[in-house]
């Protein structure tokens, strides 16, 4: 489960985000790169752009569901507060 206390600083302020457990694997911005954006310097994904629109939002859950180390949060759900 992504840990917001561990969140990487370039996420866009909102309620989804990627933490230090990130490896990097590219999934994530496979899945919803109008969102999501590899830090190319640091090696980790980040959120980019919040999303906005439903298909954003749907891409954004999937990418979620699909990250191999749970480094993908929603601050929006009560199971990842932190």
């Amino acid at each position: 489960m992504a840990d917001i206390s561990q969140k990487w600083k370039e996420n866009k302020v909102g309620k989804m985000f990627v933490d230090q457990s990130c490896i990097a694997c590219d999934s994530c911005v496979l899945i919803a790169p109008k969102n999501f954006a590899m830090h190319e310097e640091d090696g980790h994904a980040f959120v980019s752009k919040q999303p906005e629109t439903p298909d954003e939002i749907a891409a954004c859950k999937d990418a979620l569901d699909g990250c191999p180390v749970e480094a993908i949060g929603d601050n929006g759900s009560s199971e990842n507060q932190g």
